[in-house]
């Protein structure tokens, strides 16, 4: 157990990703002095160091000589690549050829225990499914962009992903999965969108553990036959947002049988109101598929209200509908400690690290959701990463004291780095000797 939990640290988890990439056979290019690993773990390492861009890493590896030495002590690079060769090369490399990190890593959490406290509802593990933004223009694009035509003849050239995070309403860290890009094919003339991933995403989940007990979690977008269908025949449950406006004939139907009702006051003041409805059906096109349905409000002591409503094909009762909600509304924890965390917390989301010619876009976007796994791991299991985090404060105020400590000196691991970021009494680097400490 204890040898496991030591690959769960950044140093542990960067070998995993090295040893993941030596797996996999990418395209040989003759008389190239850089390897493809040193490639994407330079790639990995522009999101782990949450450089704003790619030519501001560049620019650091010219004026500061610590940071190539960083690269080879905390990364594994042998020999760094320019920005110019690591665009060219990540732009060629299949985004599937970085699918294996994400499970190898996720097999690791298994093997260590570290995913027991995320079992709920016996024993399902909740994947909350969102698509997002990835990059958009009217002028930059690539083979692989989708085509937004407006009336006015203007096109806008994008790329989508999708993601999906492993969640729990008492966690704060998610566990995200390798996210499904939304884009253009080989040949094709039409657009790919949200549910064409989807079917690839769920198909490569049930694939890669097929034992695994699944409850997928979405917005009322999904809440539609072929999509539940889908999750029918992959056996995974689900909770899935339904809207009046989108399922009128739902909501039709439920207002005549009785509901289980099921309504309490908790210790705050908060008044909670459950409806549960069994065999609805989902809409009159496909009156035979059935689902629960579950309709909830909640009222706060200061009489703020909201209401929310599931379907599902869990069994509901008045023992767990509020277990059942909880794992409902855990959906926007993609939305918040996800999205929002890539936008906003150092990871610069919102950035355009290179678009290339074909893949690099939808790389970069793998190599950022691979640091983020990376780091979410670190908060999760990592006693070293965790009093350096406490000791700052914020994760972004941690993200810079890596930024300025690898400027001044060699570390020897992420280890070392994180120690003495969270006591800077600690052994520090050898400022300015450009010698490393054994």
């Amino acid at each position: 157990m204890g040898f496991i939990r030591k690959h769960l640290s950044a140093d542990g988890l960067h070998k995993i990703v090295k040893h993941s990439l030596l797996q996999e056979q990418f395209k040989v290019i003759k008389n190239s002095e850089y390897s493809w690993q040193d490639c994407i773990m330079s790639g990995l390492a522009v999101f782990g160091f949450k450089m704003p861009s790619l030519l501001q890493f560049e620019k650091d590896k010219a004026s500061e000589p610590w940071i190539r030495r960083n690269l080879h002590t905390l990364y594994g690079v042998e020999k760094a690549p320019s920005d110019t060769c690591m665009r060219e090369r990540l732009d060629i490399v299949s985004p599937r050829q970085l699918r294996r990190p994400f499970k190898k890593i996720f097999a690791y959490l298994q093997r260590g225990k570290a995913l027991e406290s995320y079992r709920y509802l016996n024993g399902h593990y909740i994947f909350s499914l969102d698509g997002t933004g990835q990059f958009s223009s009217e002028k930059v694009h690539c083979e692989c962009c989708c085509e937004k035509h407006h009336r006015s003849g203007r096109i806008e050239y994008y790329h989508h992903m999708l993601g999906a995070v492993l969640v729990h309403p008492d966690h704060r860290e998610v566990i995200p999965l390798a996210p499904e890009p939304i884009v253009k094919g080989d040949g094709d003339t039409k657009n790919d969108c949200e549910r064409n991933a989807a079917k690839r995403l769920l198909s490569d989940l049930r694939r890669e553990h097929p034992h695994l007990k699944v409850l997928i979690v979405e917005d009322g977008l999904a809440s539609n036959f072929p999509h539940l269908s889908l999750l029918d025949s992959l056996n995974m449950q689900y909770i899935i947002g339904v809207k009046p406006g989108d399922h009128k004939y739902l909501f039709d139907w439920i207002k005549d049988p009785k509901p289980m009702v099921h309504q309490y006051t908790d210790d705050v003041g908060t008044q909670h109101k459950f409806h549960a409805y069994t065999e609805v059906p989902l809409n009159d096109a496909h009156y035979d598929y059935r689902v629960n349905v579950l309709e909830y409000w909640e009222t706060k002591k200061d009489g703020r209200k909201q209401h929310f409503s599931w379907v599902t094909k869990l069994s509901l009762t008045s023992d767990n509908v509020y277990e059942v909600m909880r794992a409902g509304r855990a959906r926007w924890k993609i939305e918040n400690e996800t999205f929002n965390t890539l936008k906003n917390q150092g990871y610069n989301f919102g950035h355009n690290y290179g678009h290339g010619y074909k893949n690099l876009c939808s790389v970069m976007t793998m190599l950022m959701m691979l640091a983020f796994l990376i780091d979410q791991v670190q908060q999760l299991c990592c006693k070293v990463y965790q009093k350096a985090r406490k000791h700052v404060g914020t994760l972004r105020a941690l993200f810079e004291k890596v930024r300025n400590r690898i400027d001044i000196g060699v570390w020897e691991s992420w280890r070392h780095l994180y120690t003495f970021i969270g006591d800077p009494s600690s052994r520090p680097p050898p400022i300015g000797s450009g010698w490393l400490i054994a």
